[in-house]
């Protein structure tokens, strides 16, 4: 997204948000092209009130007099921290643990028999969680694993949990969540893999932890492994990403999946262009590799 496709829509100094910094459409043009062309996320006037809810705080904390100002700020050579800073404070990490828990009913029912079959014959078994924001997808997925193997850090599976925000793998790494976040943890699962903090918070095992592997992750760079994963979970990714993003998005994912190979997505997505032909929808927001035509 250009800066031009939000200012062909009125003046430049238009203020779209009034506030103790007035955000001008110039400004948050600037913006959006910034972390589009950073991240792929697209951002038109109707996100200006949440940009202005998001970075309003950042200028406050480093003392920024204007959105003009920060616009400078993080468009210069010497803004690049401040840049990643950013994207941090405009990406969107609502996550729970079993989100849309049908996927995990279907990972468990439908494809984790045969691949937990491989494993205990020697084989590898690879499942990307793609944007896992703060952890509880990647968990949700390894504890999904464990009910049906506990022994399963001892086999070759392994769980890729990516994110583009550094701030949030880290936390995610850490795997130590409140109350209200594991409500949807059964009971006897959290007793067994999940130990309780001094502070009443509720921390991962280990066991659970040795299954996956966070990594800092742009979905829009290069990504530097060539797969192939048995499933990828990318779940309410790509809806910040315009219509030519996302087609690219499923073909590279396609390329990473051998044929037979799985892939959910969330439930207000929808597979698109040249990789729609290549998978087959076998359950809701649940796609099967086709191969290659």
């Amino acid at each position: 997204m250009s800066a031009a496709a939000i200012l062909q829509s009125g003046r430049p100094d238009e203020c779209l948000v009034k506030g103790e910094f007035p955000l001008t459409r110039k400004d948050l043009s600037e913006i959006a092209g910034m972390i589009y062309s950073d991240a792929g996320i697209a951002l038109n006037e109707t996100k200006a009130s949440l940009v202005y809810s998001r970075l309003s705080k950042r200028l406050r904390q480093i003392g920024m007099a204007s959105f003009q100002d920060y616009c400078a700020l993080v468009g210069s050579a010497a803004g690049a921290d401040e840049r990643r800073e950013m994207l941090s404070f405009l990406t969107t990490n609502f996550t729970r643990f079993f989100r849309e828990n049908h996927h995990f009913e279907y990972l468990g029912q439908e494809l984790l028999p045969e691949l937990l079959a491989r494993a205990r014959a020697g084989g590898r078994v690879r499942i990307w969680s793609a944007g896992c924001s703060d952890g509880q997808e990647p968990y949700s997925i390894a504890l999904t694993i464990l009910s049906m193997a506990p022994n399963a850090a001892a086999l070759d599976i392994k769980i890729l949990a990516t994110d583009i925000d550094p701030k949030i793998i880290a936390q995610a790494k850490v795997g130590v969540y409140d109350e209200q976040s594991i409500e949807t943890v059964e009971a006897a699962m959290r007793k067994k893999w999940f130990t309780q903090t001094p502070e009443k918070r509720w921390r991962v095992s280990d066991q659970v932890k040795q299954l996956i592997s966070f990594k800092e992750l742009n979905l829009m760079a290069q990504w530097p492994f060539r797969g192939p994963f048995d499933v990828i979970f990318c779940r309410n990714v790509v809806i910040y990403f315009d219509e030519p993003t996302q087609a690219k998005i499923w073909v590279r994912y396609a390329d990473l999946l051998p044929p037979g190979g799985h892939l959910f997505i969330g439930h207000s997505e929808r597979l698109s262009g040249e990789g729609k032909d290549r998978f087959d929808n076998t359950a809701i927001t649940t796609y099967r590799h086709k191969g290659r035509t």
